[in-house]
């Protein structure tokens, strides 16, 4: 698979996460499928480059992409995550958009790419869409603030505490699984490798988590939520 080479992708599972985006039935998801591509990156691929203008929905259909900007230092600092499900791009109605970050394949991605004229059509003619793409919008900024909040408020250390209890919170019998990669952990919670590595071996030795080869697993959940400050 070639950096940003098209490919066939299963029609129903498209559909099916088209309409679950845009909150619509299957024959107007239909409609937006045909008016789109499917498109393929490798991992480390550029989907959209910072200061690029901004022409097109992306629609993520399967993979893990990041949005990357980058401090004085160097250091890259993760914006924003996005998923099965998420989309950015064409979305907003700025009079010459751009794309605020690097947007960098963090694992194998499909995406959905949608012209930013087709999706103005749409919306203009099925209110659904408009109220998906708002819905969208919304729960991004509430995610981005929870991002900011934290990095204002609380040490290295404890964003990454706080970065472990939500992914093991959300994880069957608080189970991560596999085990957090620490670069990428720290690249969540903007610090060094080092300082994860610090900090995940003290929970260790303290009996608040346990390790193994492919999972990492939290024993105390309130022990860890005491020293998230």
């Amino acid at each position: 698979m070639d950096d940003g080479a098209d490919r066939g992708v299963a029609d129903e599972l498209v559909l099916a996460l088209l309409c679950r985006i845009f909150g619509c039935r299957a024959e107007l998801g239909a409609q937006i499928r045909a008016r789109g591509r499917i498109r393929d990156y490798r991992p480390r691929a550029y989907i959209a480059r910072s200061g690029e203008s901004i022409s097109v929905l992306f629609a993520i259909i399967a993979g893990v992409a990041h949005a990357l900007v980058y401090s004085s230092e160097g250091q890259p600092v993760l914006l924003h995550e996005y998923c099965e499900g998420d989309v950015f791009g064409a979305i907003g109605s700025a009079l010459h958009p751009r794309h605020e970050a690097d947007v960098i394949a963090a694992t194998e991605v499909s995406s959905f790419l949608l012209d930013g004229r087709e999706l103005a059509l749409l919306a203009e003619r099925h209110g659904s869409i408009g109220m998906a793409l708002l819905k969208l919008m919304v729960d991004r900024l509430q995610r981005t603030e929870s991002r900011m909040y934290e990095h204002a408020a609380l040490s290295s250390v404890g964003r990454v505490y706080a970065e472990l209890l939500r992914q093991a919170s959300d994880a069957p019998e608080r189970t991560i699984r596999p085990a957090p990669v620490l670069t990428e952990l720290a690249l969540r919670v903007s610090t060094s490798r080092e300082t994860v590595s610090r900090a995940v071996g003290a929970l260790e030795r303290r009996g608040i988590i346990r390790r193994s080869h492919d999972a990492l697993t939290l024993v105390a959940p309130q022990r860890l939520e005491e020293l998230i400050v």
